[in-house]
């Protein structure tokens, strides 16, 4: 063999190597999805190096963005709400009776995203068509350039401005019928600025359903089940969950090496893993082969110098069992092969306990990012029209 074929045979079979990724016999277009995978690790070793160079995390990703563009269906347009930036879609058709709305937050780790990626603008425009509904999708500074809390404190505000009588008759929406949604960080953000508004005075319109897309919901526990089966599946790995997480609150690598070996909550603060004790909160079949271990507590020195991680309003699993009380109609969408699926899952049976009504759906096939993936994947393209069909009746 020549050194010409014997470079090819080695390239191809590293390039197989970097591309195939062992995934559940239960997958639909597995090559695909791993084709998908290894284009997105690209991206983000290539995003780390320019990191490196000087240039903005992720700066690859910008190509994702896409302009305001309306059409014979949907006003798109850009603007601000109270300084944040929002994408918003309208109906073209005018209507005679006031129109229900979404209040959606993108996901991304709290690192990446953008309303303007080409999913989001996708996402937007389908609950316009199915649902006949106003679409505000919301933006929020990012880490690790802004960390906690600027992220929930953004999107209040935004929400906040939307929810006036005034912004509300401005779009023609009807008070009544008003939905907070968000994927992922933008799950978290959904659950947190939820419960932030049951105690807010000023704000007197209240939402009627909220619905978390496979949300991340605590910073206490890194080992869930979840997370140690699903540790290097597609699309979000355990080592990015916890980089994701310790850059919230933080740029200090002490954070993520504590985060990453589970032991960064002090034991001042032991009390709150009962709120995230997946033993009494999962249901059993998720809890097989796993048994539960009381945690190993870190240093007090990181919880007083990032308090973020204990806080409520990035870890919504943490709120009390009388706040919870009061939250609205609750969607929650969990996938099976997502370190982020048992935040979901606790976080139906502590709402399930307050007396709150859930509905849960869980994709056994799939990974996480679903919702963002239903123009590529069949999977995605279904569960994104049960999705529809379920705010189509409830909201």
């Amino acid at each position: 063999m020549g050194k010409k074929s014997l470079c090819l045979v080695i390239s191809c079979a590293l390039l197989a190597y970097f591309v195939y990724t062992p995934l559940p016999d239960n997958i639909e277009q597995p090559w695909k999805l791993m084709m998908t995978w290894a284009a997105m690790r690209v991206h983000i070793h290539l995003s780390a190096f320019l990191d490196i160079l000087g240039f903005p995390r992720f700066v690859l990703f910008r190509l994702l963005e896409v302009p305001p563009t309306s059409d014979a269906k949907v006003t798109v347009t850009d603007t601000l709400f109270n300084k944040v930036p929002v994408r918003v879609f309208e109906p073209k058709p005018k209507s005679s009776t006031m129109r229900r709305a979404v209040f959606y937050i993108h996901g991304g780790g709290g690192a990446m995203g953008n309303a303007t990626w080409i999913p989001y603008d996708y996402l937007g425009r389908q609950m316009v068509d199915k649902l006949d509904a106003v679409v505000i999708s919301t933006n929020y500074r990012l880490s690790p350039q802004y960390h906690f809390p600027t992220q929930f404190e953004d999107v209040y505000d935004s929400l906040r401005w939307f929810l006036r009588k005034k912004v509300l008759a401005e779009y023609g929406v009807d008070p009544t019928r008003i939905c907070i949604a968000g994927d992922s960080a933008g799950g978290n953000l959904a659950a947190a600025v939820t419960q932030q508004l049951l105690d807010d005075p000023e704000v007197k319109i209240k939402v009627k359903i909220q619905s978390l897309i496979y949300p991340a919901l605590q910073a206490l526990d890194m080992n869930l089940p979840s997370c140690q089966e699903n540790a290097h599946m597609p699309i979000l790995r355990r080592y990015e969950l916890v980089e994701f997480w310790s850059s919230y609150f933080t740029s200090d690598k002490a954070l993520k090496e504590a985060m990453l070996a589970n032991q960064h909550t002090p034991v001042e603060s032991s009390h709150l893993f009962q709120f995230v004790n997946w033993s009494t909160l999962l249901p059993q079949r998720f809890q097989k082969g796993h048994l539960y271990t009381n945690p190993i507590h870190g240093p007090s020195d990181l919880a007083k110098k990032y308090p973020g991680f204990l806080d409520v309003r990035a870890s919504p699993l943490l709120a009390s069992d009388s706040k919870l009380q009061g939250l609205p109609l609750t969607h929650i969408l969990t996938c099976q092969y997502d370190v982020l699926r048992d935040d979901g899952l606790m976080y139906a049976s502590r709402l399930r306990a307050a007396g709150v009504q859930v509905v849960h759906e869980h994709v056994e096939d799939w990974f996480h990012g679903i919702l963002i993936f239903s123009r590529d994947f069949r999977v995605g393209q279904r569960e994104l029209i049960k999705y529809l069909r379920w705010l189509e009746e409830n909201l």
